[in-house]
C-alpha cells in the first residue's frame, strides 16, 4: 500500500500575504533593506520566490506593508492610550517616552523605521499612499497639542501641525544618531533634549512636561 503524506493546506491569500511580511520584517531587522531581496525574503517564509512576486510586486512594496504593520503594532496601543488621556502633559509623556525605551523592540523598531526613510528619499512615489497609514504617532501628538493649546496649558507659537512635524523629525534624526552608536547619546540624554524641544515649542518647562525624570538640563 503507498503512501501519500498528509494533504498540504492550501492558506487564504491574506495569511500567505502576512507570513511574507513577518518574513520580511525579520530578514530587514537583520541585514538591512538594502541587503534584501526577494529570494532572502522567500528562503526566511519558507515559500518560493514565484509566491512572493504573485503577491508583492517589489521589495518596495513588501517594505511598505512591513512599515504598516510595525505603525500598528509599535504605536497603536499607545495612540489609543494617549486620545484617551485627558491631561495634555500626561499624553506628551506617553507618546515620547516609548520612542527612547532600552529595549530590542524599540532598536529594532527604530532600524526598520530609519531604513524605511532612506528608501523613501530614492523613492518618495514609494510612500505617498501610505502616508497616512504610518503618520499616525504624528497626528496623535497633533491632538495632543491642539488639546493642550485650547485648555491653556500649552502656548505654542506655532500651529500644532507644524510642532508635531519638527518633533517628528527631530526624534527621528537623534533615535538614527543612538542606532549608529553616536558616544555618550543615550536614550535618557535623547529624553532630556526632546522635554528641552518641547518646552521651547510649547511654552512650557522642561521638568513640567518631563516629570521628575526628565534629569538636569
Amino acid at each position: 500500500m503507498s503512501s501519500t503524506g498528509p494533504a498540504r493546506v492550501r492558506q487564504r491569500p491574506e495569511v500567505r500575504r502576512a507570513m511574507i511580511v513577518e518574513a520580511a520584517r525579520a530578514v530587514i531587522v537583520r541585514n538591512g533593506v538594502g541587503a534584501t531581496g526577494l529570494r532572502d525574503i522567500a528562503a526566511e517564509a519558507g515559500v518560493s520566490v514565484g509566491t512572493v512576486t504573485y503577491h508583492f510586486g517589489s521589495v518596495a512594496e513588501i517594505l511598505n506593508e512591513v512599515v504598516v504593520l510595525e505603525t500598528e503594532r509599535f504605536y497603536g496601543a499607545i495612540v489609543a492610550a494617549v486620545d484617551a488621556e485627558p491631561d495634555p502633559v500626561a499624553g506628551l509623556r506617553m507618546l515620547v517616552e516609548p520612542l527612547f525605551g532600552d529595549t530590542e523592540q524599540v532598536r529594532q523598531h527604530w532600524r526598520i523605521w530609519s531604513d524605511y526613510w532612506t528608501a523613501v528619499v530614492r523613492r518618495p512615489e514609494v510612500a505617498a499612499e501610505y502616508a497616512e497609514r504610518i503618520r499616525v504617532w504624528e497626528a496623535c501628538l497633533v491632538r495632543v497639542v491642539r488639546r493642550g493649546t485650547e485648555s491653556g496649558v500649552f502656548v505654542p507659537a506655532e500651529a500644532p501641525e507644524v510642532v508635531a512635524l519638527k518633533l517628528a523629525a527631530y526624534s527621528d534624526g537623534v533615535a538614527t544618531q543612538i542606532a549608529q552608536g553616536v558616544p555618550d547619546l543615550t536614550n535618557a540624554v535623547a529624553l532630556r533634549w526632546m522635554w528641552t524641544f518641547l518646552s521651547h515649542e510649547l511654552g512650557v518647562s522642561a521638568a513640567g512636561i518631563g516629570g521628575s525624570g526628565s534629569g538636569p538640563l
